[in-house]
């Protein structure tokens, strides 16, 4: 049912106030401390930008696969977006640590050790992300977890020039997630190094509610997968921890897999787009060096960038779904809006919004544009607007008050 999102803003936005002053107790004053003080280096004061391995190469992965990832993320135009991380996920590792407990990289695949890698990404601009995990072993069961070495990890992590930690959930002894990532949280901040700490407990514990204490990002869902169900059964998951986000601190639906090959062009782009709109991080999961045209024109839109790294950090929601037709709206930095048509059922269909619905004044006039067309669609709309749009496709603008 439609509903006054005028006050949903408010509502909202003074949510996200509290969330961010609510009194704690002295932990999380001094992990909250923490937090502030990297986001006041420009850690993650947008959601984070690059590239993960685990979507397209699962535990395939050595050092030329990496630098030249690194190397195609620069020459397609990427880097210049703003994708900057590179990220390794599991398997990067030797089975089991070394005769004084230290992680060793997988020698067979990583002759060039980690520091090495890292100091490759560096001359190129970009950044390097690492994985670990909070229980004994990681998901593969193929290295070593932090458990017990967070200390350790965390040195040797800053050490080698790692600038993001994702921190899996496996293998773990029962004790509160909350307990584990408090511990890695605490050696990362003394570690003598800013890296992005992003959590990954795939939402069990309602990580929302408290991980801004701990981190950057916090998973919400369960894994993807590069399919249609996937990507709209995770949105409407992410969706309702909406008021939690904000700079610093972002809610994690996964990883993209745009360009993966399970999806059409369409259903991409609407991935795309609402992750973008949802604040989510922007995770690269396809072969960036053999990425199609299609592919690369979807990741390389920078007005749908914009979106996703607009100063006000506000995460947009869904405020209407009736027989798969749905309308995503959120607010952004210089009054504006950005609003998604998301067509979820098979046939086209015109899909519309009042401007109360979004809150803006009827009375004002907007200018509307259309983020994938790359043009203004109407430069004087007042009171609502609608659109047809494709089975699984979207429309994706930004409502620009220009008077009223």
């Amino acid at each position: 049912m439609p509903f006054l999102f005028a006050a949903l803003f408010h509502l909202l936005w003074h949510a996200h106030q509290v969330t961010a002053s609510s009194p704690v107790n002295s932990t999380h004053r001094s992990q909250q401390a923490y937090s502030h003080s990297l986001l006041a280096n420009g850690v993650a004061r947008t959601p984070p930008m690059g590239w993960n391995s685990w979507n397209h190469f699962h535990c395939d992965i050595d050092e030329k696969t990496i630098k030249s990832t690194a190397d195609a993320i620069v020459s397609t135009g990427l880097a210049r977006l703003g994708y900057k991380y590179v990220n390794l996920d599991d398997c990067w590792a030797e089975g089991e640590r070394d005769n004084v407990g230290n992680l060793r990289a997988k020698a067979s695949t990583f002759p060039s050790g980690i520091k090495a890698l890292a100091d490759y990404v560096h001359s190129k601009g970009l950044k390097l992300g690492i994985y670990a995990d909070a229980g004994k072993r990681t998901c593969s069961n193929k290295m070593p977890g932090s458990l017990g070495h967070e200390y350790q990890d965390a040195k040797n992590f800053a050490e080698w020039g790692v600038d993001y930690l994702k921190y899996d959930n496996c293998y773990n002894d029962g004790s509160k997630p909350q307990t584990r990532y408090a511990a890695m949280s605490r050696a990362l901040r003394n570690a003598g190094r800013l890296i992005l700490f992003s959590l990954c407990e795939w939402g069990q514990e309602d990580p929302a509610k408290w991980a801004s204490s701990y981190g950057h990002s916090w998973r919400t869902t369960g894994d993807i997968n590069d399919t249609w169900a996937s990507i709209t059964s995770i949105a409407d998951s992410n969706n309702i921890w909406g008021r939690y986000a904000g700079p610093g601190r972002w809610n994690d639906p996964d990883m993209l897999e745009v360009g993966n090959g399970g999806m059409n062009i369409e259903e991409y782009r609407s991935h795309f787009s609402i992750w973008a709109l949802m604040k989510a991080p922007l995770l690269i999961g396809c072969d960036v060096r053999s990425a199609s045209k299609e592919t690369l024109t979807i990741l390389g839109n920078k007005e749908v960038i914009d979106v996703n790294q607009d100063s006000l950090g506000v995460q947009g929601r869904k405020i209407r779904s009736n027989g798969g037709l749905e309308v995503w709206a959120g607010p952004l930095s210089g009054k504006r809006v950005v609003v998604v048509f998301w067509n979820r059922s098979q046939a086209r269909a015109i899909i519309s919004v009042k401007w109360r619905e979004i809150g803006l004044s009827p009375s004002t006039l907007v200018a509307v544009r259309d983020l994938w067309k790359h043009s203004f669609v109407s430069m004087n709309k007042r009171y609502r607007m609608g659109a047809y749009v494709a089975g699984h496709a979207c429309k994706m603008y930004i409502m620009i008050p220009v008077r009223g």
